[in-house]
């Protein structure tokens, strides 16, 4: 989809020795959200009505901004009590 920030592959060699995909371990939640979004009908979902504006910065594709949600859901926050 034009006029959303293209991300990079996460096979890219970076400066470091590492890649990105090394950082995470492979039981880390956001592997499972990754791959549940990817594999989502995400029009279906009525994330095909959104278009971006032709104006400014472009915007983040929604499924990157899905994954990002699912992730903060799943992680504890500062600002909330303890249970």
């Amino acid at each position: 989809m034009s006029g959303y920030i293209e991300g990079t592959s996460r096979d890219q060699v970076t400066l470091f020795p590492d890649r990105l995909e090394d950082w995470i371990d492979e039981d880390h939640p956001a592997r499972v959200i990754d791959a549940f979004v990817d594999a989502m009908d995400l029009a279906g979902a009525g994330f095909g009505r959104i278009s971006p504006a032709q104006t400014g910065r472009p915007s983040y594709h929604p499924s990157v901004l899905l994954k990002l949600f699912h992730l903060w859901l799943l992680e504890p926050h500062p600002f909330e009590p303890a249970a």
